[in-house]
């Protein structure tokens, strides 16, 4: 497994992974040619030095995605929070381990990065994702919300 930063020539194979199931069927565009608001969403991520947007990759072939944030703040004394959203294992590379090494390298990343915390969020109906976040330590300690536009 290699672990790298996303370049315009993943952005396809990205979206195809987030399009890969029933809640992201709903929300993403995902057809050939990608519509352009991919690419461009893709420009102001890899522009901003606060966003990682990383694949994963196995005999040279994009096998996974996650998008790490990088939030300075106030609290915690000027502290820096990690955030880990999109992550997805494609299909067929489901159930191999791999998972648990995108997160350990994520949250060694968090680290070098010097974030005091690594978190993230889940669709309540993505129970299988949320057992898996708790097999890797992470506690639901807070209750979120969002206001939808």
């Amino acid at each position: 497994m290699k672990v790298r930063k996303a370049t315009k020539d993943d952005v396809f194979a990205i979206v195809a992974m987030l399009a890969d199931d029933d809640l992201g069927a709903k929300r993403e565009n995902f057809q050939q040619p990608l519509p352009e608001v991919y690419l461009k969403a893709f420009e102001v991520i890899i522009s901003d030095p606060h966003q990682e947007l990383m694949v994963v990759e196995k005999e040279q072939e994009v096998i996974g995605t996650m998008q790490l944030s990088f939030i300075q703040y106030l609290t915690y004394q000027g502290g820096v929070r990690a955030q880990i959203e999109a992550v997805r294992i494609r299909k067929d590379q489901r159930g191999t381990g791999l998972g648990t090494q995108m997160f350990e390298w994520a949250i060694n990343r968090a680290k070098e990065r010097g974030a005091h915390v690594l978190q993230l969020t889940s669709d309540k109906q993505r129970r299988d994702a949320i057992r898996f976040y708790e097999s890797l330590g992470f506690v639901a300690t807070h209750e979120g919300m969002k206001l939808h536009f």
